[in-house]
C-alpha cells in the first residue's frame, strides 16, 4: 500500500488517478497510524516552499516521515514540492528549514531570457538508470519556478536543461524524487512510476 500524504498542498488525486491506472494500491491520508503501516510513502505537492513545511509540521508530519524514511528506511518517492522539501534549506518566499534528508537548497530560477515558471515539456539526462530504464530522452512535465541544488552532486539522477543544467531527480538510498510530474508525463510518467514500484517491490 502507498501512502499519499495529504498535507493541504495539492494534486493527490492526479497521483493517485496515476497510480489506479497502475493497478498499484493508494490510500491519500494524514493518519500516522496509516502511514506508518504503509509499505511505501509518496510526498507529492504544489506551491511555496515555507507552506509546504508549515503544513507538514502542523500535522507533526515532518517527524513522522523523518523516523519512517530515515530511522526505518521505507521506500520515499517525492513529486514536484515533494522532491524540494526533503533539501536542507529552502528559499521560497525566504529561508526556510526543510526536512534535511538530502543537502542541498532549494533557490529561485534566474535566467535571463528565459519564463519563470519553467513550465511544459522536456526531455531530461539521466544520471542513473534505476528507475529510467528505456525512458533516455523522453519527455516529462515541469512546472516549477525554484530548484534544488544539492551538495553533493552524487545524488542527481537526471538533470534537466532550461537555460543551464537543472536538477530533474535526485536519488540517495530508499529517496527517490522528481522535480517533473511524471503523474501528468503520460507514457512516459507512468513508465517511470511503474519501473519505480516494480524495482522497490522486488
Amino acid at each position: 500500500m502507498v501512502a499519499i500524504i495529504d498535507y493541504n498542498m495539492g494534486n493527490v488525486a492526479s497521483v493517485q488517478k496515476a497510480l489506479n491506472f497502475l493497478n498499484i494500491p493508494s490510500v491519500v491520508t494524514n493518519n500516522h497510524k496509516a502511514i506508518s503501516d504503509s509499505d511505501f510513502i509518496l510526498l507529492p505537492g504544489v506551491g511555496s516552499f515555507r507552506q509546504g513545511m508549515e503544513n507538514l509540521k502542523r500535522k507533526e508530519l515532518d517527524k513522522l516521515l523523518t523516523d519512517l524514511v530515515m530511522g526505518e528506511k521505507k521506500s520515499f518517492l517525492g513529486i514536484c514540492l515533494g522532491m524540494q522539501l526533503i533539501a536542507k534549506k529552502g528559499t521560497e518566499p525566504e529561508d526556510c528549514v526543510g526536512l534535511d534528508w538530502v543537502e542541498g537548497t532549494i533557490v529561485k530560477i534566474e535566467e535571463q531570457n528565459l519564463r519563470v515558471p519553467h513550465m511544459g515539456w522536456n526531455n531530461i539526462d539521466i544520471k542513473k538508470q534505476r528507475y529510467f530504464d528505456n525512458l533516455q530522452g523522453k519527455d516529462f512535465y515541469f512546472i516549477h519556478s525554484y530548484h534544488f541544488i544539492p551538495d553533493n552532486k552524487d545524488v542527481i539522477a537526471a538533470t534537466v536543461e532550461y537555460g543551464r543544467e537543472l536538477v530533474a531527480a535526485v536519488q540517495k538510498e530508499n529517496i527517490f524524487a522528481t522535480q517533473f510530474h511524471p503523474e501528468k508525463s503520460q507514457v512516459a510518467g507512468l513508465s517511470l512510476l511503474k519501473n519505480y514500484f516494480d524495482y522497490v517491490k522486488a
